[in-house]
This record gives C-alpha cells, sequence and structure tokens, in this order.
C-alpha cells in the first residue's frame, strides 16, 4: 500500500478554521464564533507558553490539513510526577484516514517526547471511537484510566441526601455557633 507523502508543522492562526472543524466534536459547545476563538487561544498560548512545553502539530497532505494533535509536556498526573506528553485529540479528517496521518502525528508525538528527554506518551481516544482505540492499541498504548465526566448539577443530584444534609447541618451549626457566641459578648458587656 502506497502512503501519500504528509508533513508535519506547527500550527498557525491560518490553521483555526481547519482545527475547529477537525476538533468541533471536543470543543465546548457554542456558537461558531465562541469555538474560533476557543482554537485561537489554544494555538496562541501553545505558541507563547514558556512555563511547559506546548505544541499544535498539523499534518498537511498536499498543503490541506489533514490532522492535528495537542501536545503538552506534562506529568502522568497531578500525584504521579513522572514526566510524560500528553498528545491530546489526534484527529484525522476522515477522507485522510488510511494514508500515513495518524501515524505521522503520533511520530511527531514520539520526536517532541525525545526533544523534552520524556520517556512517555500519554493519549486518550472516544470509548466510542473503536478504529481510534486499535489504532492506539497498534501502538502499544494500553489502558491507564477510565476518564468520565458529569455537569456538577448531576454529580450533586445523586450524592446521598444525608451527606448534603449533614453538610447544610453543619453550616447552621457554625452560624448557630457564631451566635450564640456574639450574644454571649453583648450580655458581658457593661452597659
Amino acid at each position: 500500500m502506497s502512503r501519500t507523502p504528509v508533513t508535519v508543522r506547527k500550527a498557525q492562526p491560518s490553521d483555526v478554521a481547519s482545527l475547529r472543524e477537525l476538533w468541533g466534536d471536543i470543543l465546548r459547545k457554542g456558537g461558531l464564533d465562541e469555538q474560533l476563538a476557543d482554537v485561537a487561544r489554544v494555538i496562541a498560548s501553545a505558541e507563547a507558553c514558556e512555563t511547559q512545553a506546548v505544541a499544535v502539530a498539523v499534518a498537511e497532505v498536499d498543503g490541506e490539513v489533514a490532522g492535528a494533535v495537542y501536545l503538552e509536556a506534562t506529568t502522568f498526573t497531578p500525584l504521579n510526577l513522572e514526566p510524560a506528553v500528553l498528545a491530546v485529540s489526534p484527529h484525522v479528517f476522515p477522507r485522510f484516514r488510511r494514508k500515513g496521518v495518524g501515524s505521522a502525528l503520533m511520530e511527531a508525538a514520539c520526536r517532541f517526547a525525545e526533544q523534552h528527554g520524556i520517556a512517555h506518551i500519554q493519549t486518550a481516544a472516544a470509548a466510542e471511537a473503536r478504529d481510534a482505540n486499535r489504532f492506539m492499541a497498534r501502538l502499544s498504548f494500553a489502558p491507564q484510566a477510565m476518564l468520565r465526566a458529569a455537569t456538577t448539577s448531576a454529580v450533586r443530584s445523586r450524592l446521598p441526601q444525608s451527606r448534603q444534609v449533614t453538610h447544610a447541618a453543619s453550616s447552621r451549626q457554625r452560624i448557630d455557633r457564631v451566635l450564640a457566641a456574639r450574644r454571649i459578648r453583648r450580655e458581658r458587656v457593661p452597659g
């Protein structure tokens, strides 16, 4: 199978519209203008970041954006301080799949890690993204954790009511104690 020549480069402000289209399913929900502004901010902060090494790598085929990945030199977790490169959302446009674009993006992640002396790369794919998960497994990525997300209100509604009442009761008890202490001070003050 012949592969189409793929080049990988840093993202530029002119890539904003293409990256918004590519990453549209993972960007925050909102209007087109908001999402374009978010992608522009990501590219600008990746370029200007001095405290951590960050890059947005864009893969091109015949001068057209074919895919991209966000790379960040970080740690495994906030508690496990082993250095790792986080390769966030390696996405490829459907018309460029099976042409070596995904491999080129992950090669860029490897180069990025080696340039920073980092021995590990982490990535994530949506649980329902069967092809992406298979691709990552073929590249030796093993499952490490299940990342879950929910709205704060949804989590709050599922917590046991007794926990919520206890918290509210303890807040009321603290307020009652403060008010009682103030009353006692007022009573002791000679008038």
